[in-house]
């Protein structure tokens, strides 16, 4: 079983390739695409989103890593 990927802290423009309602909550797969990491998928957990799963994909956005911690924000 492969590790999960820890991105350095940093901004990382992404794009969504999956989004899944989880409850409350959204699963949203990312592709990063450029830099070090171009192509790797990863993944985070969303609240509050106004919208459903087939809107988000194909969406671009910035993947923001702060201590370790990612904040996904889409570009609309």
């Amino acid at each position: 079983m492969t590790e999960p990927l820890q991105l350095e802290d940093g901004r990382y423009d992404v794009l969504v390739v999956d989004a899944t309602r989880d409850g409350d909550e959204f699963v949203i797969e990312l592709t990063i695409l450029s830099g070090d990491h171009k192509g790797a998928v990863v993944g985070v957990r969303a609240v509050g989103l106004d919208t459903d799963e087939l809107e988000l994909l194909g969406l671009p956005g910035t993947l923001d890593v702060e201590n370790g911690v990612p904040r996904f924000r889409i570009e609309k």
